[in-house]
């Protein structure tokens, strides 16, 4: 089969970061006056979610480290929902896997997947909370602000979401995905999050929002009457800095890897399209992928294939390297078991290739619209077709690296990652 040929591009995104992680952190806790209600003696559980966040072993870090200036007992506590297997030894293993580890954050991790219930909102809604946060004097909730993968509005991923989700284990997260099957995301997780700290004893948040590079761009604390309006700014910067493809559409898009460490659907539908929408709710715009082809795994998933179900072609070695049961735990979980059906999958990237090219519609393969990516983490260095260079309007700025080139496989007859 005739082939497109290729470019590599380096794009540039907009790129506010943090450069002093430690002394931004102590700055923004500090400007909160937490010594007047967190008294020495007392302890704080933090929490530690399941993404893979920029910096997040230093973010934590540096939080304990503050806490305990104040002469506080920090503790942290896997905030993931259902990840790690929905067992305690998993997620524990999650936060290894990131090396968020005791020994790295100088403070305990107390990992269980039992719950208390809070109360029920007016509309009746139960509020999970972890048990060992329960126990605590205080809570800090730590959160990734970013544009959630199924969800648009206001208030998306963040703070709201670590309350009811990560904060509500297995148990919450089950039920919350299911109520959100039938209800409007930002109701429920406000008034989830409401609840939250009304009944539970949430003494701040620490919200970190990341740029296109994949760098901290922004770390700011509040307080938890602040929580809500705070996101929503932050939202707002989040969405202007994310990480974008350099066209808005492709036949084919090809990703070395996907995982919950990238993002919570392995790949991130902000960036690719396929954002699940609920039946009453519509996304526009959204980016238009004839076909994705998801040729891995990452390490720190541990075989979580969740979002394999988003790409059309697969490769045998990542059905093979998939942890099956803890994908469908992940996946049922969320209210969404097609995030693990197994896609088509070949041995070979050149028998995937060579399947997908034949059927984009009425262009030859070799007029293939092609975009190669790492991951939906980072986007800075893309290959991209001629045809895309051709007839596509660029949606970012980039330049020309190198092409173009022919398309080459190794002996086994597979693709180069980027």
């Amino acid at each position: 089969m005739a082939y497109p040929r290729m470019f590599r591009v380096r794009q540039k995104f907009p790129r506010p970061r943090v450069d002093n992680i430690p002394a931004a952190i102590r700055d923004t806790l500090a400007r909160l006056n937490l010594g007047s209600k967190i008294k020495r003696g007392q302890t704080v559980a933090l929490t530690a979610g399941s993404r893979g966040i920029a910096n997040i072993p230093l973010i934590l870090k540096s939080a304990v480290q503050h806490l305990r200036d104040l002469g506080a007992s920090p503790f942290l506590v896997p905030s993931m929902g259902s990840h790690g297997g929905a067992t305690a030894e998993g997620q524990r293993g999650v936060l290894s896997s990131y090396g968020i580890t005791e020994d790295f954050v100088g403070a305990p991790i107390r990992s269980s997947m039992e719950v208390v219930q809070l109360g029920n909102t007016p509309e009746d809604w139960p509020v999970f909370l972890d048990k060992n946060a329960a126990s605590a004097d205080h809570i800090g909730v730590v959160a990734r602000v970013k544009p959630h993968t199924n969800y648009a509005g206001p208030v998306e991923s963040g703070l709201m979401k670590m309350m009811m989700i990560g904060l509500g284990k297995r148990h919450g997260a089950a039920h919350y995905h299911r109520v959100l099957l039938e209800q409007p995301y930002d109701p429920v997780v406000r008034a989830v999050g409401r609840l939250m700290r009304a009944k539970a004893p949430i003494a701040f948040g620490l919200c970190t929002v990341e740029n296109g590079y994949d760098e901290t761009a922004h770390l700011e604390a509040c307080l938890p009457a602040d929580f809500e309006p705070v996101e929503e700014r932050l939202l707002v910067k989040a969405k202007e800095w994310l990480g974008r493809l350099p066209f808005h559409e492709a036949d084919l898009l090809i990703i070395d890897e996907i995982g919950k460490d990238i993002s919570g659907s392995g790949m991130d539908t902000n960036v690719v399209g396929r954002k699940r929408a609920l039946r009453s709710e519509t996304i526009a715009n959204q980016p238009n992928m004839r076909f994705i082809f998801s040729r891995g795994l990452t390490e720190p998933t541990h075989g979580n294939a969740c979002g394999i179900g988003l790409s059309d072609f697969v490769t045998t070695r990542l059905v093979k390297s998939m942890d099956y049961p803890i994908t469908v735990i992940n996946c049922v979980t969320a209210g969404y078991p097609d995030g693990a059906n197994i896609a088509v999958h070949f041995d070979t990237d050149r028998e995937v290739l060579d399947t997908a090219l034949a059927i984009i519609g009425s262009r030859d393969p070799h007029q293939a619209r092609i975009m190669h990516i790492k991951n939906t983490m980072m986007l800075e260095e893309v290959e991209v077709s001629e045809p895309c260079m051709k007839d596509l309007k660029p949606q970012t700025d980039f330049e020309v690296l190198k092409g173009p080139y022919e398309v080459t496989f190794d002996a086994n007859g597979n693709l180069a990652s980027v």
